[in-house]
């Protein structure tokens, strides 16, 4: 009987191979198996469905190489992964585009949680409001990554992470600036009034 991970990757690279010329709604267990000549029944042997080998190819490839232990900061890691999504861009622009309960989106922000509960309490050194800024950071890297990936000549990772990085710093001077100059006198709490 082969070897489990190798029946596995034979699986998932045939997977990629259909996903680099068709769309994901388009391709059946059936073909997947035919690529790579395999049967459905050692299909579902490993895996629930299509779509459950989809999120297996990421946690293979790249959320179990890596833990959030490993990295300095938080842009080490955003290095990582951005390097692996853009040598990986075929697969993942189609894989993104994957809607509905199982998909790959559900399932990247499922497993991203951790990593950025992680890097919030590494930088924020507290847990206010931690639920809501990890769903927020979580929720718009995705958004994010799906946009950059989604070009078809798709910036380098470098490039978009200096692109960001640059935002964040111009988004928290402008902040700090618009806090200073519209903080409230600590010895007038009261509204203003109106003149005319």
């Amino acid at each position: 009987m082969p070897d489990s991970n190798i029946t596995k990757r034979a699986l998932a690279q045939a997977l990629k191979t259909l996903m680099s010329r068709t769309p994901f709604a388009k391709i059946s267990v059936g073909d997947i198996c035919t690529a790579c000549g395999m049967s459905r029944k050692s299909f579902y042997y490993h895996f629930k469905d299509k779509y459950d080998l989809v999120n297996w190819i990421f946690y293979s490839e790249f959320i179990n190489e890596v833990q959030a232990d490993d990295y300095q900061n938080a842009w080490e890691f955003l290095e990582d992964i951005c390097a692996y999504f853009y040598r990986e861009r075929v697969f993942y622009r189609n894989a993104m585009n994957i809607y509905g309960q199982n998909s790959f989106r559900e399932y990247f922000s499922e497993v991203m949680e951790p990593f950025i509960q992680s890097f919030l309490t590494m930088v924020l050194h507290n847990e206010n409001d931690s639920e809501f800024s990890q769903i927020f950071l979580t929720d718009a890297f995705l958004a994010s990554l799906v946009r950059w990936l989604s070009h078809s000549d798709t910036m380098p990772p470098e490039q978009y992470l200096s692109n960001l990085k640059q935002l964040l710093i111009d988004l928290s001077r402008r902040i700090l600036l618009d806090f200073d100059t519209t903080a409230p006198d600590t010895g007038n709490l009261s509204a203003p009034t109106e003149t005319h």
